[in-house]
């Protein structure tokens, strides 16, 4: 049976490895990688699923703000990736990694103020996110606008620019 541990607790190249097999190893140019740049994930949201000695999942967090046109920094978590071993991919496990991470972003309170790119009908249906507020946003390179979503009541509907968030 699959179990949940903190991410800090797997090798690093273990996780580099089942990244470069869910999504290629030029992940790193993407965008996401960008927004998220010189900041290391947020422990109590990243997480990993292991079966037996097995790595078969990740969900990483990031902390990541909207600096609005009138220079106000908007912190958030920026979720993503969710990585699910190939083989093991359609049996609901990233859906199992994402209520596991949004159920420690409330206890930690940072539930109302999540971001990623990704799927919108998956995300939006089973989790809550939509591109409502994010249109405005800038990135630090391409993105699909109905890919950037988001949910929580503390995200803005506000243009400015999306990056990496280091101050605490």
């Amino acid at each position: 049976m699959p179990q949940f541990v903190p991410l800090a607790e797997i090798d690093d190249a273990a996780v580099e490895h089942l990244l470069d097999r869910a999504f290629g190893s030029d992940r790193h140019t993407r965008t996401a990688y960008k927004v998220r740049e010189h900041t290391a994930p947020i422990a109590a949201l990243s997480l990993a699923l292991v079966d037996g000695d097995a790595l078969i999942g990740t969900i990483q967090c990031w902390p990541v703000a909207l600096t609005d046109d009138d220079g106000r920094v908007w912190p958030m978590v920026m979720v993503g990736p969710v990585a699910i071993d190939p083989p093991r991919q359609q049996r609901g496990l990233g859906h199992r990694l994402m209520e596991q991470m949004l159920t420690a972003a409330t206890a930690i309170g940072a539930s109302e103020r999540l971001m990623l790119v990704g799927d919108p009908e998956y995300y939006g249906r089973f989790f809550g996110f939509t591109a409502d507020r994010t249109s405005a946003w800038r990135l630090p390179g391409p993105v699909d606008r109905h890919r950037l979503l988001a949910r929580g009541a503390e995200i803005p509907d506000r243009p400015g620019l999306l990056g990496p968030h280091t101050e605490n």
